[in-house]
């Protein structure tokens, strides 16, 4: 195959079927029909010699010689998309509506300061929240159900580090420390905490899938400990009313505590075992990397990111 007779056109579609990895969804994105997608695939398919996607029950799944050349193929496409048309965004005229995905208590922690910002600057954006019950946000920026997802995704990112042939992106926003918090008049509260009280005790886990197993069982795992779940829930701000009023203890970011909305009722305490750091991640969609609207939403997020650790 001469590259002389290549119908770029088709590079195109390429280029969406592998962002969107399902036929159907790149249809949509080019305003083409299912069919004539298809028929594109299999025009390059013929072209190249390579199956380049296979179907699955999920969409499509890109082979080997597909991964290695969708990099080229989108650098490429970019860079004609920006010289032919640039693009521009009035800010103050703009109309758009992002969803996001994140835990209650880091909604807590950078929404109001976002949304002020909205009402300042861009009065025609809108902000609808999804609720995150997952640490792994991949399948539903694939799948489009989402524009950005925000929180602490341990095991994403470190696959994502490195990764170049992935649709998904990625940037930290924050960090933080993990302490233990009780209730002010716990029985615990008046002396350090030591592992063997710590362990002794009752405890309530923040699990969006209700799992009760954490980072923080692996952490007492590694020197032979282990301690006692009583309660899961799913929100910061649950896990705070019940800490408030009663013998449990809970792990959680120091800086998440104001979201639980219990701070005056609530102790913190440091751990008496070694955990990693919290990092709060923020991630989207290469299709979205572009977006002028989207771009301006992620570099608000970064800056209300570091804010939102100050003081109110």
């Amino acid at each position: 195959m001469s590259f002389l007779t290549l119908d770029l056109n088709l590079l195109r579609v390429f280029d969406a079927v592998m962002t969107e990895q399902n036929l159907t969804r790149a249809a949509g994105r080019l305003a083409m029909t299912q069919p004539a997608v298809s028929n594109a695939v299999k025009r390059l398919r013929e072209a190249l010699g390579d199956e380049l996607v296979i179907r699955t029950a999920h969409g499509v799944k890109p082979t080997a010689r597909a991964d290695s050349l969708w990099p080229a193929v989108r650098r490429a496409l970019a860079e004609l998309e920006e010289a032919v048309a640039p693009r521009s965004f009035e800010l103050a005229k703009a109309h758009a509506t992002f969803r996001m995905a994140m835990a209650d208590a880091t909604a807590a922690l950078l929404l109001p300061r976002l949304v002020r910002l909205i009402e300042r600057e861009a009065p025609g954006i809108d902000i609808r929240m999804v609720p995150l019950t997952t640490r792994e946000p991949r399948p539903m920026l694939l799948r489009g159900d989402i524009d950005l997802a925000i929180g602490f995704f341990p095991g994403v990112v470190a696959q994502l580090q490195g990764a170049t042939e992935t649709p998904i992106r990625h940037e930290r926003l924050y960090s933080g420390e993990y302490i233990c918090v009780m209730r002010n008049d716990h029985p615990l509260a008046k002396n350090d905490l030591t592992l063997d009280a710590y362990c002794n005790a009752n405890h309530l886990l923040v699990s969006f899938s209700g799992r009760a197993r954490g980072l923080v069982d692996d952490a007492l795992t590694s020197v032979g400990r282990e301690r006692r779940i009583l309660l899961t829930v799913n929100q910061f701000f649950t896990a705070g009313k019940v800490v408030a009023a009663s013998d449990l203890l809970m792990v959680l970011p120091r800086h998440l505590i104001a979201a639980t909305g219990m701070s005056d009722a609530l102790i913190a305490k440091e751990l008496p075992f070694d955990m990693p750091d919290v990092h709060i991640d923020m991630l989207w969609h290469e299709r979205d990397a572009r977006s002028p609207g989207h771009k301006w939403l992620r570099e608000q997020l970064l800056n209300t990111g570091g804010q939102s650790l100050l003081p109110q």
